[in-house]
């Protein structure tokens, strides 16, 4: 069964999670998600991925409990597998990665957008990650992406003591980045991913890279050295002769798609 449409055009592709009635991620669609990750990373025409949910309630409820009921630790083992690598591989993806947030994001819902690069939310949205009162705990990298996003002190609030916070509260902690009214997000995003679209492909991508690289406890100094690298490795491409150009020539610039 296929639990994620995929649409292409131009330089942005959008992801829809399509699973109802509450877009709850299986194994097979945390597989899915995965390889299309993968498929996109290869296909340089795409600079930016935008992932939303099917409806106007639910982004997505999270993990499908009814695999976990039995308390076997062999299907424990594949959920937590599956979620963490499809996860880990959005978190990694080459594109700039857009959360349109048109509804609740509980659980593994909320994980799939704290992996995206940059969330936007529409002002009913609820967000939580509610596992510890079903006995579990996040396992799609939402114990460590959350403190990053919004601090030790939130990321508690809201695991250990089970706070759901509302789009405006998401964004004053810094867990969403901008807050829409109610059917606005997917257009917010595809005007932001059409922004990122006029960028070079390898300044954007190396820009991710030394952000993440922060994110990952490289230390500072050797942070720096790799940002001096990557500004040098710019120069090895048409792209950074045809932004200057562009700039000079007062045009838009023509990139190269494989720089």
């Amino acid at each position: 069964m296929i639990e994620l449409d995929i649409d292409t055009t131009g330089a942005i592709a959008t992801l829809t999670l399509n699973r109802p009635p509450a877009n709850a991620w299986s194994l097979d669609g945390l597989r899915q998600l995965q390889s299309t990750v993968l498929s996109l990373n290869a296909d340089l025409r795409v600079r930016a991925i935008i992932i939303t949910g099917q409806g106007p309630k639910f982004f997505s409820a999270g993990a499908d409990l009814n695999a976990m009921a039995d308390g076997d630790k062999a299907v424990a083992r594949d959920v937590a597998k599956c979620f963490g690598e499809a996860f880990a591989t959005l978190q990694e993806a080459r594109a700039v990665v857009i959360a349109a947030i048109n509804g609740f994001a509980m659980g593994g819902g909320l994980e799939c957008a704290l992996s995206c690069d940059i969330r936007i939310a529409e002002r009913h949205a609820q967000m939580a990650l509610p596992e510890p009162s079903v006995g579990l705990l996040p396992t799609g990298c939402g114990t460590q992406t959350l403190p990053w996003l919004v601090g030790e002190g939130w990321a508690k609030r809201m695991i250990l003591t089970n706070e759901r916070v509302d789009a405006e509260i998401a964004l004053r902690i810094g867990l969403v980045e901008e807050v829409v009214d109610t059917g606005a997000a997917l257009a917010k995003a595809r005007e932001m991913a059409a922004r990122v679209a006029t960028l070079s492909p390898e300044g954007v991508a190396y820009s991710k890279q030394l952000i993440h690289a922060a994110r990952q406890g490289v230390p500072r100094h050797a942070a720096l050295a790799l940002e001096r690298e990557k500004f040098v490795d710019l120069f090895d491409g048409p792209n950074q002769r045809e932004g200057v150009r562009a700039f000079l020539e007062k045009r838009k610039p023509n990139w190269a798609d494989n720089g």
